[in-house]
């Protein structure tokens, strides 16, 4: 068996697995209750500028 053979398998077979599993754990990470706030001043950031600022909704850690 090559090395391309047994890379292919791996692809194949075990990456599939891993990948499916970091996509899961990605998209509970970005829609996880606690975010809103976090994704609603980083949308809303964008609208502030020099002159007059918009509230600073970030909370210090």
């Amino acid at each position: 068996m090559t090395t391309y053979d047994l890379m292919n398998a791996f692809a194949q077979s075990w990456m599939v697995v891993v990948m499916t599993a970091f996509f899961v754990a990605v998209m509970v990470w970005v829609m996880r209750p606690g975010s809103k706030p976090s994704y609603d001043d980083a949308a809303n950031s964008i609208f502030r500028n020099e002159k007059n600022p918009g509230p600073d909704n970030r909370k210090e850690a």
